[in-house]
């Protein structure tokens, strides 16, 4: 099966603590979110819902840059993306998003945090730690996001 950017994320579960490898998948995996949240936007119909996917989308390539700067800290001098790993993952997206797709969406935030959170508690390197906290945080705060844009499209 060729790898997208659901089995990607998938591959990770029950990685217990973050080797170079696992940063690079979650770099692209973050990259690529970018462009999930994006082909979703397109896709509902309202502004306001959209904006709110779109701003998420910026925040998964932020979250990609605090990758790069872990796996940076973590091999001891700056890391760039080979061509392979700066490549987007394939995302298979049905042309109309159900509300069970965005609440397994919000399932899927929920549990970034809470993978995030748990590769800290395993990390040594505070730095590392500190971005690793960072990002999962704010993968609940898209859990909400998400959680707004079910309010505004039910309305």
């Amino acid at each position: 099966m060729e790898e997208n950017f659901y089995t990607a994320a998938a591959a990770l579960n029950g990685a217990g603590v973050l080797d170079v490898k696992a940063m690079e998948t979650i770099y692209r995996l973050e990259c690529s979110g970018e462009h999930f949240y994006n082909m979703l936007a397109e896709r509902i119909g309202n502004e306001e819902a959209a904006e709110l996917l779109r701003r998420n989308g910026r925040e998964e390539l932020a979250h990609a840059r605090r990758i790069a700067k872990a796996i940076s800290i973590r091999l001891g001098h700056e890391w760039e993306p080979s061509a392979e790993i700066a490549t987007l993952l394939p995302i298979p997206m049905p042309d109309e998003i159900s509300v069970e797709m965005f609440q397994g969406i919000v399932q899927g935030e929920m549990s970034g945090d809470a993978g995030y959170q748990a590769w800290a508690d395993q990390e040594t390197d505070p730095e590392v730690e500190k971005l690793l906290r960072l990002n999962g945080r704010e993968e609940t705060i898209h859990a909400g996001r998400v959680n707004q844009v079910l309010e505004i499209l039910s309305r």
